[in-house]
């Protein structure tokens, strides 16, 4: 039976900066009451993650993002169908919006966790920028999953 959270990291951690999703996982797997919390990573979003999403009260997806306008930005994300739905790798709307057209049904309450990310070159380690901004999105992250309260997260979450 799957846990009512479900956490998603995606990133490559021989990426750089593109590490960030998986790195804020192995945060909440020493630091974090998982009892209710399922974790899964993978390199890239894709089609079958849309059955990730079943049974699940909470998702929040995690990964690294050049968009950023702080250490990171936390919102609420909507079914979409856009052109990563045609791609190897799907944006966390995209996923949601399978998820619609499989199960006929509205997806649970989804969230992106976006950290600011600067470096993604193969090999690279993580940039000092984007260690700081993990730090800050860790104990985001950690207050979430103490608290996994759709009401709450919504209430935590920036305008889209």
């Amino acid at each position: 039976m799957a846990k009512p959270v479900l956490l998603f990291g995606y990133g490559n951690l021989s990426r750089g900066d593109d590490a960030l999703g998986p790195l804020l996982l192995a945060y909440a797997e020493r630091h974090c009451d998982l009892d209710d919390v399922e974790i899964l990573t993978d390199f890239q979003l894709q089609i079958e993650h849309a059955l990730d999403l079943e049974n699940r009260r909470l998702v929040l997806f995690v990964d690294a993002s050049v968009a950023c306008v702080n250490a990171f930005d936390f919102t609420v994300l909507e079914p979409v169908r856009d052109k990563s739905y045609t791609t190897h790798a799907m944006s966390p709307a995209a996923v949601l919006d399978v998820y619609q057209s499989i199960k006929k049904q509205t997806p649970p309450p989804c969230f992106l966790l976006s950290i600011k990310a600067d470096k993604f070159e193969l090999g690279d380690g993580l940039s000092a920028n984007a260690e700081n901004n993990l730090a800050e999105a860790c104990r985001f992250a950690e207050r979430l999953l103490s608290n996994p309260d759709p009401v709450f997260w919504r209430k935590q979450a920036r305008p889209a």
